[in-house]
């Protein structure tokens, strides 16, 4: 599958998961979330925001960004607020 064919995932963002190696949803699920966002962030994208790391999970979990959970959402703030 291609990674944007998954919710949430655009041409856009396909491009730059596709630039670090990351070109398909069982490499994206195989790294996960936080690993494929600092992927990005480090190499593409030192402008990657927290609506990436949202998007990523997402995809992996099949749901739209907005239906993360809060519990999760506030894993992944946290996660960001320590990204550098």
């Amino acid at each position: 599958m291609r990674l944007s064919e998954m919710k949430n995932i655009g041409v856009v963002n396909e491009e730059k998961l596709g630039r670090v190696g990351i070109d398909t949803a069982e490499k994206l699920k195989e790294l996960g979330t936080e690993n494929s966002f600092l992927k990005v962030y480090h190499l593409v994208d030192k402008d990657a925001c927290l609506h990436l790391l949202y998007a990523l999970e997402g995809a992996i979990q099949d749901i739209p960004k907005r239906e993360l959970s809060e519990r999760r959402k506030s894993e992944l703030r946290n996660f960001y607020r320590q990204t550098d």
